[in-house]
């Protein structure tokens, strides 16, 4: 994002926090509101245009924003939504993607209130690599001909009864917008989630399953490193054949016995 919509972001998250309670139904309301609010403004080309639109001043656009949303959506959802449309936005996609991030911000503040967050974060992780190892799926969910009702119904029947219901209602926004990356896509939820617990994330290639002390000692061996406390999402990939590939932001250690191979090729060569 260029700087003004970098400033109109920021403004628009402050009203995010000032508009939630510390109540976890008043959080989970308002991120899904959001979420309907993104689907109209994708429907609807010429609203999303003229509420972003700079060269009318912001107190207009917010007051078309409210003339179109009120009483559709709660105050919470209505005041972040006025102050985002009011601010000075580089390009319109700006708009609706600070209104995707606030939803999933806000539905992952439901979930930290209501004690779920770990359980969302993972249930995001596993269901990105469930994703990722099943091409059919994948397709299936990023489908550009494919009706985003028919994704949404996909991934609700995949899910439902199995994953928290806040991990749903952002597995259903994503599959819904997104055209392509869907694992991805889940990846960086899981890591948005660890951001709100202060930690980073590490990515993990691993041989073969470890054991939770193999998994502990990594992360405080990874904590040491970084300084921070630090979540370690694993995936099992027997190509590797021993040894472990960690990923922690654009950060690669490769441990692997393939890696290692690759090395000695590459020299010899």
């Amino acid at each position: 994002m260029y700087a003004a919509s970098r400033e109109a972001g920021s403004r628009s998250r402050e009203a995010l926090r000032a508009a939630l309670t510390g109540s976890d139904s008043v959080a989970a309301t308002t991120g899904s509101e959001l979420f309907a609010v993104v689907a109209v403004l994708d429907d609807q080309r010429s609203l999303r245009v003229a509420l972003a639109d700079v060269s009318v001043p912001g107190s207009a656009r917010a007051e078309l924003s409210e003339r179109v949303f009120g009483g559709k959506v709660s105050a919470a959802t209505l005041a972040v939504l006025t102050t985002a449309v009011a601010q000075d936005w580089s390009r319109t996609p700006d708009l609706v993607e600070i209104l995707v991030l606030l939803g999933q911000e806000a539905l992952l503040e439901s979930a930290a209130v209501s004690g779920r967050l770990d359980a969302v974060e993972d249930e995001l992780f596993r269901l990105g690599r469930i994703i990722s190892d099943n091409p059919e799926l994948e397709q299936a969910l990023s489908d550009r001909a494919k009706a985003a009702a028919a994704k949404r119904d996909l991934i609700a029947r995949l899910l439902t009864g199995k994953t928290e219901p806040i991990t749903l209602t952002l597995a259903e926004q994503v599959v819904t917008r997104q055209q392509s990356s869907i694992g991805a896509a889940f990846d960086e939820l899981a890591d948005l989630a660890a951001g709100r617990r202060d930690q980073i994330v590490a990515h993990v290639r691993a041989a073969i399953a470890l054991t939770q002390q193999q998994r502990n000692r990594l992360a405080t061996s990874l904590q040491r490193i970084y300084g921070r406390a630090t979540t370690v999402h694993i995936q099992v990939d027997p190509s590797l054949l021993s040894g472990l590939v960690v990923r922690v932001g654009d950060d690669v250690i490769d441990g692997s016995a393939i890696g290692r191979l690759e090395k000695l090729r590459r020299a010899l060569t």
